[in-house]
Parts: structure tokens; C-alpha cells; sequence
């Protein structure tokens, strides 16, 4: 059966197919980037559960979320609101993202920033670091074995994190076996685009001590950060119920004060 992920994959593949950039000069360039502001790092510091917060126009299956946001402002207001992170979408076809949100959003904060978006060839990782990227999305579901340890070595080589997004156990082993220490969870199903908020605490489980766990899709409040807490996340991931939210800076505000509570309970999980 088909997904929404193989119809943006198959866009994004045929853009990498026709690019002819020579990627050794790409990669040349990317190494010569000052450094990066340290994503991982940044999530292991957070003290209580990270927040990293998603400048998001639209979405596939919601459609238009914040058409007309500014990315520099709502990424100052999560910051004010004490997000450790930034995650920005670049697809411009199915997201209404672009290069251009995710420049601003960096430039208006000192927070580390994510480029989300489909990475499928290694022009893709270097694209992320030249455009200010500090941490490049890898979707183990979207790459093979030999594609996803590939990409891995180089956004590391070129300076980036990687988070590695995985969906179920399975797709947790590939990434382990890539050397994965940054690790995210998507809750939201391939297939029926719907949330299982248990698949986030199935997956923890079977995590290594050390990566740092990232939860993604589906947050839509402080319980579920409490949850996940418990659960041993180091991090959500968090874009629609903040854009929607009409106070960004006070829901995250809101979503890290459930975190540090759910750290601080007697018994609460040693992340």
C-alpha cells in the first residue's frame, strides 16, 4: 500500500535525480561552515524534558496550519517561552516550507535548528549545513541500509547531528546499527497518518542507555509531555499544537514545566 511518505519521497528522489551539482565540492563547502550550534548537545543540557519547537506552515493531512507565520517571530517566541530546540520544515511542495524560514528563524535566536525535511541524497546533507542547518533529519523508513549509514557518516562528517527518526522496533535496530545516538520516535502510523500514543513508550523500551530520545507527532499538551517524561524521553518534538496555539511562548512554556515536574516526581525516569 502506498503512504504519504512514498508520494513525497518519490518527489524528493526525482529533485535529487535531477540535480548535477558535483557533491564533492558540496561537501567541500559544507566543511568550511563555522561551527554548529550543537543540537544533541543542547537536548542532553535541557535539564527535565527538551522542547523542540516546530515552525510549520501545513501539513499533509491537516492541510494549512499557520500559512502566513513569521518564522524570525515565532522563533523568538519560543525562545522567550524556553524551547531548547528549533525544528523548521524546508519541503515547500507538501509543507509550505523553505531554506529561507529556516535562515530566519536561526538568524532572530541562538538556538540549534533542525532541517526538517526528506533527506534522501547527499547533497540533501549538505544543503542542511549551507543553508544553517545544525542537526539534518534521517527517516530510517525512507532510506536503505546502505543509504541511511551513508548520510549518517556524512552529516557528521560536515559537522551536523543527525536525528534519526524511527517507527517502530525494527526500524530501531537499523538505526542502532548505523551508530545512531540521537534518536527520534514518530508516533504518527505511515500508513493511516493516524497517532498511536503508545508507540512512543513501546519503542523507549527497547533504547540503550546513552542515546538521547526524541518524541515526535502528536503532542498536543502538557500530560502527554508528563507521559513521555515517565516514559524516558529526553526531548519532544512539537510543531502543530504550538503554531496553533495563538500564545506559542506560553505553551511551551507550558509543555517544559510538565517535563521538569515529571523529572522531579520520586521514581521518575533517569534519562
Amino acid at each position: 500500500m502506498g503512504t504519504y511518505l512514498d508520494r513525497i519521497l518519490a518527489a524528493h528522489r526525482a529533485r535529487a535525480a535531477a540535480d548535477d551539482r558535483p557533491v564533492g565540492e558540496l561537501v567541500a563547502r559544507a566543511r568550511a561552515e563555522p561551527p554548529a550550534r550543537g543540537f544533541a548537545a543542547a537536548l542532553r543540557a535541557a535539564g527535565g524534558v527538551g522542547v523542540v519547537a516546530e515552525v510549520k506552515r501545513r501539513s499533509p493531512s491537516k492541510g494549512d496550519l499557520a500559512p502566513d507565520l513569521d518564522p524570525a517571530a515565532l522563533a523568538r517566541a519560543y525562545e522567550a517561552g524556553g524551547a531548547t530546540c528549533l525544528s523548521v520544515l524546508t519541503d515547500r511542495d507538501f509543507f509550505a516550507g523553505s531554506p529561507d524560514d529556516l535562515r530566519a528563524a536561526r538568524a532572530a535566536t541562538g538556538l540549534p535548528v533542525l532541517r526538517k525535511d526528506f533527506t534522501v541524497s547527499p547533497a540533501d546533507v549538505c544543503d542542511a549545513r549551507l543553508m544553517g542547518a545544525d542537526a539534518v533529519l534521517l527517516i530510517v523508513a525512507a532510506l536503505d541500509d546502505d543509504e541511511l549509514a551513508e548520510l549518517h557518516r556524512l552529516a557528521l562528517d560536515v559537522g551536523l547531528d543527525a536525528l534519526v527518526e524511527v517507527h517502530d522496533e525494527a526500524e530501531l535496530e537499523r538505526a542502532l546499527a548505523v551508530g545512531a545516538t540521537l534518536v527520534g520516535v514518530n508516533q504518527r502510523d505511515l500508513v493511516t497518518f493516524e497517532v498511536d500514543h503508545e508507540r512512543a513508550v513501546r519503542v523507549a523500551r527497547a533504547m540503550p542507555a546513552g542515546v538521547v530520545r526524541v518524541a515526535e507527532s502528536g503532542i498536543r499538551g502538557p500530560d502527554d509531555v508528563a507521559a513521555l517524561a515517565d516514559a524516558g524521553f529526553d526531548a519532544v518534538l512539537v510543531g502543530e499544537s504550538l503554531v496553533t496555539s495563538g500564545d506559542p511562548a506560553t505553551a511551551v512554556a507550558a509543555l517544559r514545566a510538565a517535563g521538569a515536574r515529571a523529572g522531579a516526581r520520586p521514581g521518575g525516569a533517569d534519562r
